[in-house]
């Protein structure tokens, strides 16, 4: 893939991404309001648990999938890349049809994971789409090998379109808060189904085929274990972050429904702002993913090179221009999108750690598809401990943004971590620093830019148009300055745009 259709491609992957987190930021905001903080802190626990058994039974597949299929297409081995499509589609069901069955059938051993028992409830419910989302993930994978963004992002989009749909359709008929968390839960159901329908029917329609899997089998799961491995652990830490954070911050002084709310406001109204920046760095390294591997296999060091520094780059130059906007109107966006103030106000002192958040995502992306998957689960290791500490220790002395400050440690250990393997085992000179240090220091003229703005439209202004309108100067300043820097330059707008 030519420099400009690789970026070309990420636009396009861009668009779709940004208008199904839109969309399903959207739907969130429903639910917030509607279910209110509990409602979405026994939702959260309950898709937390569900996350973990997704995570355990096909995180690492689509990735794996991809570097064997761009393996095998530049050997020219077609039987092989069916071959590996087979294998995991075996692996996933292997794993996913008995974690159903045992905890379908046997959840009454597994009460004693949820303080509330209306958690066990919802998990119940969304066991189905296990196996659904596992089959999903192989043909997700395949399609990502084979460089077919465009219809790997529309499958994607209506899987978040038939949820939200769904799910609004529902949850207006609901009774009480437990009865609509219940209903949100039958609307990701559906929306697996469909996804795993398209998915399998798009496959075969373009000449998809199975072939004997033996020969693969060992390839994938020695690579995608230890993903698989990574994720899963960090699914678990989530999870037992939100199975012992209440305890602790009650133990601090908290009733229990403040506990609960105050985890539905970090995770069910908080966090959706902050991963902003990830939207974007995820289209990015969907597409790079490839590309990187395709470089790394063919031996071509100068290109790979090229590739991980323009990554690099884009990454810092994301989460340096949302940074801003987010500090300045943080709080705003707490009050009208969740009507929360708290929500705004750890935003607002929370989107610093966006930067190593987001190198931390990219550079474990890079590693992954060059091999380097143990480094990175080991990486991982050692941020995790950093997180379990963090929120074991300090809700005593910040609340809940102890298990904001545990996911920024991990994030700044993982980034440190990664970034150090990537320079010492490229071939060629990955050189980013600089740009990311002058990125980093152009935040604080546009803080104080977007300050200013703030504090003059709000005053003047009703809320929206002040959020509107402080949002559109400050992402055009920021702009301009960075083209006005040398970070930024203008021939890259050309490139997304120029027809192939």
């Amino acid at each position: 893939m030519s420099k400009q259709n690789l970026y070309r491609t990420a636009a396009y992957v861009t668009v779709f991404s940004v208008a199904e987190k839109f969309f399903g930021f959207l739907y969130r905001v429903i639910l917030s309001r509607t279910l209110g903080s509990e409602g979405m802190g026994i939702y959260q626990l309950a898709l937390s648990v569900f996350a973990v058994l997704v995570t355990v039974t096909s995180s690492g597949i689509p990735l794996t999938v991809s570097r064997l299929i761009t393996k095998h297409r530049t050997r020219g081995d077609a039987k092989a890349e069916h071959s590996t499509v087979t294998a995991a589609i075996v692996a996933v069901l292997i794993f996913s049809v008995p974690v159903f069955s045992l905890l379908f059938f046997g959840h009454d051993l597994f009460d004693f994971i949820f303080s509330d028992p209306r958690c066990m409830s919802l998990l119940l419910i969304l066991l189905p789409a296990l196996t659904f989302n596992s089959v999903y993930s192989v043909i997700r994978g395949a399609l990502w090998g084979n460089k077919r963004f465009i219809p790997y992002c529309v499958i994607d989009l209506i899987e978040e379109l038939c949820m939200i749909a769904m799910g609004v359709a529902l949850v207006t008929h609901m009774t009480d808060v437990f009865d609509g968390a219940k209903r949100i839960a039958f609307a990701i159901v559906f929306s697996y189904l469909v996804s795993f329908t398209l998915s399998l029917g798009y496959f075969f329609i373009k000449g998809g085929r199975l072939a004997n899997p033996k020969s693969q089998m060992r390839p994938l799961l020695a690579s995608a274990l230890p993903i698989t491995g990574m994720r899963t652990s960090a699914s678990m830490i989530n999870t037992v972050i939100s199975l012992i954070l209440p305890a602790r911050l009650i133990a601090a002084g908290m009733s229990s429904a403040e506990a609960m709310s105050g985890i539905g406001v970090v995770m069910g109204m908080s966090m959706p702002v902050l991963s902003i920046p990830a939207t974007l760095i995820g289209s990015l390294a969907l597409v790079m993913v490839p590309e990187l591997a395709e470089n790394f296999y063919r031996g071509n060091n100068k290109r790979l090179r090229d590739n991980i520094e323009k990554a690099l780059k884009i990454t810092s130059l994301i989460a340096c221009a949302v940074i801003p906007v987010l500090f300045a109107l943080g709080e705003d966006l707490g009050i009208f999108l969740f009507k929360n103030a708290q929500c705004g106000k750890i935003i607002r002192n929370c989107c610093l750690m966006l930067l190593p958040m987001s190198f931390s995502m990219m550079t474990t992306s890079i590693l992954n598809s060059i091999g380097y998957e143990k480094q990175t689960c080991g990486y991982f290791f050692i941020g995790a401990a950093a997180t379990l500490l963090c929120t074991w220790f300090l809700p005593a002395y910040i609340g809940v943004y102890a298990q904001i400050a545990g996911m920024a440690a991990s994030a700044l250990i993982c980034c440190v971590l990664n970034l150090r393997l990537i320079v010492k085992k490229s071939k060629e000179k990955v050189c980013f620093l600089k740009h990311t240090l002058i990125s980093a220091v152009s935040i604080v003229p546009i803080c104080v830019l977007g300050i200013l703005l703030r504090n003059l439209f709000t005053a003047t202004l009703p809320l929206l148009p002040a959020i509107l309108l402080t949002g559109t100067i400050l992402l055009a300043a920021d702009l301009l300055f960075l083209f006005a820097l040398g970070l930024a330059q203008p021939g890259w707008i050309k490139v997304l745009v120029r027809k192939s």
